[in-house]
């Protein structure tokens, strides 16, 4: 899975990262490579939240099915 990051230069040094895809993700680094680095672990993060509250009761006329993604 891929997602696009935004970088912009913090005013006090570093950078700013926001994931558009996923609203609400944003992250920042003292350089690139750290930045992207926590733009990572902020991606998973949330993807791991998702996984958390995805506990769906059906409602007895439902097909519920587990679709799973690799990346």
């Amino acid at each position: 899975m891929k997602f696009n990051v935004v970088l912009t230069e913090a005013e006090e040094g570093g950078f700013d990262v926001i994931v558009p895809a996923i609203d609400g993700c944003f992250t920042e680094g003292d350089t690139i490579e750290q930045a992207l680095d926590n733009a990572k672990e902020a991606i998973l993060c949330y993807i791991e939240g998702l996984e958390k509250v995805n506990a769906y009761k059906s409602k007895g006329n439902e097909i519920i099915r587990e679709l799973e993604l690799a990346f």
